[in-house]
């Protein structure tokens, strides 16, 4: 594992609590397959790497309701595997031009159906040693069941602070999805919430940067995350 991609892995924070009403945080034992856990949240960034490579991770919800971290990968954008890229290769400025990042935020449950998902490009332009201009844009995708049920989008937002003339664009996106459907008719059981935050810089670097949260979810459910 290379050093960027090691101190984005170390950056990452979880907090999971199970349904049988433990305060977040507090570890617990005895939870299987198919038991919910409840206000789970988690966090953590991720560099950017070169062009035509994405650096992407999974997070399972695993026994105890303890999210398990698995490795983070860099990939060719067609999916396949690429080397390990080095920490100056990822750091590595962009003297001036156009540069373009797109970042990912998944939710999918144990049979790897995509329930939820909040995608963002950003695009900025630099001349070495400030942006000229920056813009991101944020959608959203869930998955709907027959008879007009599944996953809604409840409400959705973006933001920056800085968008020309900047030695650094913060910029930001959040969604919110509820479900009433199959697996609760009430409407009231699950609800995830995602915010994705990109850091533009003038050098030409940038970095990604994601939280999640869960009302409910259940062992086997993962988050996946990429930067590209």
């Amino acid at each position: 594992m290379t050093l960027a991609i090691a101190a984005a892995a170390g950056l990452f924070m979880l907090s999971a609590a199970p349904a049988t009403a433990a305060p977040l945080g507090e570890a617990t034992t005895g939870a299987r397959a198919g038991q919910a856990c409840t206000d789970v949240k988690l966090s953590g960034s991720l560099p950017v790497p070169p062009a035509g490579t994405a650096v992407k991770q999974q997070i399972t919800i695993g026994p105890d309701c303890k999210p398990q971290l698995g490795p983070v990968q860099r990939v060719t954008k067609d999916g396949a595997g690429a080397a390990e890229v080095s920490a100056r290769t990822i750091g590595a400025a962009v003297a001036a031009g156009t540069r373009q990042v797109n970042s990912a935020s998944e939710m999918y449950d144990c049979c790897n159906i995509r329930m939820t998902g909040l995608y963002t490009t950003s695009t900025w332009t630099t001349d070495g040693a400030r942006i000229t201009t920056a813009s991101t844009d944020a959608t959203q995708q869930w998955n709907r069941e027959p008879w007009n049920a599944g996953w809604s989008l409840v409400s959705s937002s973006k933001n920056a602070d800085c968008l020309a003339d900047c030695a650094v664009s913060n910029n930001e996106a959040h969604a919110a999805f509820s479900y009433k459907g199959i697996f609760d008719t009430s409407g009231d059981r699950y609800a995830n919430t995602h915010h994705s935050y990109v850091e533009l810089k003038a050098d030409g670097t940038a970095s990604c940067r994601f939280d999640v949260e869960l009302k409910n979810t259940f062992i086997g459910w993962n988050w996946q995350r990429s930067c590209q």
